[in-house]
């Protein structure tokens, strides 16, 4: 099976653009109990989120959000768990589909071009999945033929890749669950590359990671833009992450875009005050929080 061919591109110089998109979760459910006994019989307790009428109150996880991202630019979708910041990066790679708005990639429309889209993208998220009893080189060469990449193809992008992170030759074959979490990480995104996308979607790819793998994580995703023309999109509630990384950043709050530039302009908004202002510091004026990384999950407002 041939390597999948790259789709026309009609947009050269935004590799996305996303404009007014809505998402909406527990949008008018009724409860289990009047799909089951109707609204003649006795008042129900109400579950979390229930009203009065039997329906789920609308939880609006994507609020009404535009912004573009040019070709080649690491741009960065900054705010707290729960901001909506992931949902949105499903928006975009298609797993979720928006109540309203609109997604194009290279100037491909998501909803008419999926799988052109599919074929631009690729996606890796902060709980990436691998068969851990598998090695990298088992993992990566799987990955690759899932996409369509022939044998002898996958195997010498695979050696590239491998050796381009910096594993020893007699860890290739090892099983993925000996390695350390930065290491895994970065084989993730060297699995999601395996297939030439040129939009990486990274979702807070460097989460739970020790300071030397975040550096590691980050010169790699670096390398990635400057040698291989891919343009990023990542997401993260690290400020000082984002500063170092991101070209642009876009401060997601309760599902609204609240500030759009790059990290120098946010902060030159903010008096010096004896000290260079930081990123966090942009997002508490903006937004009057306190940014803090606790373990409200977005996933939670999708339904189950």
């Amino acid at each position: 099976m041939g390597h999948l061919s790259r789709p026309a591109i009609t947009d050269e110089k935004n590799a996305l653009i996303v404009r007014d998109v809505v998402k909406v979760f527990r949008k008018d459910t009724p409860s289990l109990w009047k799909r089951l006994w109707g609204r003649n019989k006795a008042e129900p307790v109400l579950s979390v989120g229930e009203n009065r009428e039997g329906t789920r109150n609308p939880v609006i996880a994507v609020d009404h959000v535009s912004f573009e991202v040019k070709r080649g630019e690491i741009f960065g979708v900054l705010g707290p768990n729960g901001s909506g910041k992931s949902t949105l990066i499903r928006l975009i790679s298609t797993l979720l589909t928006a109540d309203s708005g609109e997604v194009k990639v290279f100037g491909a429309d998501i909803r008419e071009r999926e799988m052109d889209v599919k074929r631009m993208i690729n996606r890796v998220s902060v709980d990436a999945a691998f068969f851990k009893k598998l090695s990298p080189l088992e993992n990566l060469l799987y990955g690759a033929r899932l996409y369509g990449v022939g044998g002898r193809e996958a195997t010498e992008k695979a050696y590239e890749i491998l050796k381009r992170l910096g594993l020893e030759p007699s860890t290739y074959t090892e099983p993925m669950e000996e390695m350390s979490r930065g290491m895994q990480q970065k084989v993730a995104i060297a699995r999601a590359f395996l297939t030439s996308p040129i939009l990486l979607l990274l979702d807070e790819p460097t989460t739970g990671l020790d300071p030397r793998s975040k550096r590691e994580v980050r010169a790699f995703v670096e390398e990635l833009r400057d040698l291989h023309d891919a343009t990023i999109v990542i997401t993260t509630h690290d400020m000082e992450e984002a500063d170092a990384l991101c070209d642009r950043v876009a401060i997601i709050h309760d599902g609204k875009m609240v500030a759009l530039n790059t990290p120098a302009a946010l902060k030159a908004t903010l008096p010096r005050n004896d000290h260079e202002p930081t990123l966090e510091e942009v997002f508490m004026s903006m937004t009057g929080t306190v940014l803090v990384n606790h373990d409200e999950l977005e996933p939670e407002l999708e339904p189950g």
